[in-house]
């Protein structure tokens, strides 16, 4: 979930109210090319810089903690679930300004020029039936953003367990360069195990280092959307075999993984390797 802060705080992410119009009645006409003929919009990463890469073969993989019992509600590129709300709408993400653009629509059907969600199966992969993304459908996000916000940003060399690594270790001081977008996840839910990148911060927090890199298993500090640890994809809620399509419900057990370390399936046919794009 995206946190429009306001702009008056230094440094702070913002949207410009021109984005806001553009979310509300833009949208449709983005979603529509998309969603009814299948054509990409953009290709992967189109106009962003490189961002981390997504495996390493030269580095063994690492052990991460892992966070049990954590409440996971499912968001999608193009929702708009409160148009009045500082974080109320993924036709842009923490990390990119043009997220709906990059990854080639509205991740799921076009219902009177809005963007809902849709079941997913694994007869596609947990792939969206009425578009084709540009970018790895199986994202999900973590109230942690290391680019936006002040808190995290300033911590980031300090708490991110692969800080001290390159690229990372170079780039503390490039607020162009997230340590986080593009990371793996391990999920597991009902016996199910599903992997996914990290592309967006929250649910409602954005600098919980604590419950996002202990080591001690901490709750999440949001208390809303039920408290909340983790926002998934529709790819993942399926893959997840979540019991809500649209809820608040479900719980996982989530750990970081090294991208190396990644099994093959679904969500390594499309790798999103694109960096941050802050167009203000």
């Amino acid at each position: 979930m995206t946190d429009v802060r306001s702009p008056s705080l230094p440094g702070a992410r913002r949207r410009a109210a021109t984005r806001i119009r553009y979310a509300v009645w833009g949208l449709a006409a983005v979603m529509t090319t998309a969603s009814c003929t299948g054509a990409p919009v953009h290709s992967p990463g189109a106009g962003a810089p490189a961002g981390p890469p997504v495996a390493s073969s030269t580095t063994p993989p690492k052990e991460y903690p892992w966070h049990t019992n954590i409440v996971a509600t499912t968001f999608w590129v193009g929702e708009i679930f409160d148009p009045n709300a500082e974080d109320g709408s993924q036709v842009e993400s923490a990390y990119d300004d043009r997220w709906l653009d990059h990854y080639g629509g509205c991740d799921g059907v076009v219902t009177a020029a809005n963007c809902e969600t849709e079941p997913r199966t694994a007869a596609n992969g947990f792939f969206p039936t009425r578009m084709t993304p540009q970018e790895n459908p199986f994202y999900l996000d973590l109230p942690f953003d290391d680019v936006g916000d002040e808190v995290a940003n300033r911590q980031r060399a300090s708490v991110v367990p692969w800080a001290g690594e390159e690229p990372y270790s170079s780039k503390v001081s490039d607020r162009g360069f997230s340590f986080l977008k593009n990371r793996w996840v391990r999920i597991r839910h009902a016996r199910k195990t599903c992997y996914g990148q990290i592309q967006d911060a929250g649910p409602g927090r954005y600098d919980d280092a604590k419950y996002v890199f202990g080591a001690d298993d901490a709750r999440p500090a949001n208390d809303r959307f039920n408290g909340a640890g983790m926002d998934v994809s529709p790819a993942l809620n399926g893959c997840l075999g979540f019991t809500e399509l649209d809820g608040e419900d479900d719980r996982v057990d989530w750990q970081f993984i090294d991208g190396s370390a990644v099994p093959p399936g679904p969500w390594k046919i499309m790798v999103t390797t694109s960096g941050v794009t802050h167009e203000s």
